[in-house]
């Protein structure tokens, strides 16, 4: 990169003039590109309030309790607080997705050829 400072003149300034205006719209354009990536959230503790705002189903307390007792839902306990772990909340909804038909035909051709090609 070329340093206009040095040797400046009345002449060069056009030039230099040129070079600062598309600078700054370099500039401008990474920091909208920065600005519309997703920001990646970082990890967080939920108390239960926070958990039931969360989860999207907006279960009521008592019900909470019930799936810490019944031991559906991952939880940490801090003496009789209860905390959850957003990674694991997630991680515990997504398995609670019902596979697609797709899927589960897909998952009954691999078996059923496993079981086949031991029987052949």
């Amino acid at each position: 990169m070329e340093n206009f400072t040095e040797g400046l003149t009345l002449e060069t300034l056009p030039k230099a003039f040129t070079h600062l205006a598309n600078e700054v719209s370099e500039i401008k354009r990474l920091l909208l590109e920065k600005s519309k990536e997703q920001p990646t959230e970082t990890d967080r503790w939920f108390d239960l309030s926070e958990l039931c705002q969360y989860h999207p189903d907006k279960p009521t307390k008592p019900t909470v309790y019930g799936w810490v007792s019944a031991g559906t839902i991952p939880v940490h306990k801090s003496g009789k607080k209860l905390r959850f772990l957003k990674s694991e909340i997630d991680d515990w909804l997504k398995k609670g997705r019902k596979k697609t038909l797709e899927e589960t035909a897909i998952e009954a051709e691999t078996y059923l050829k496993k079981k086949g090609g031991n029987n052949g």
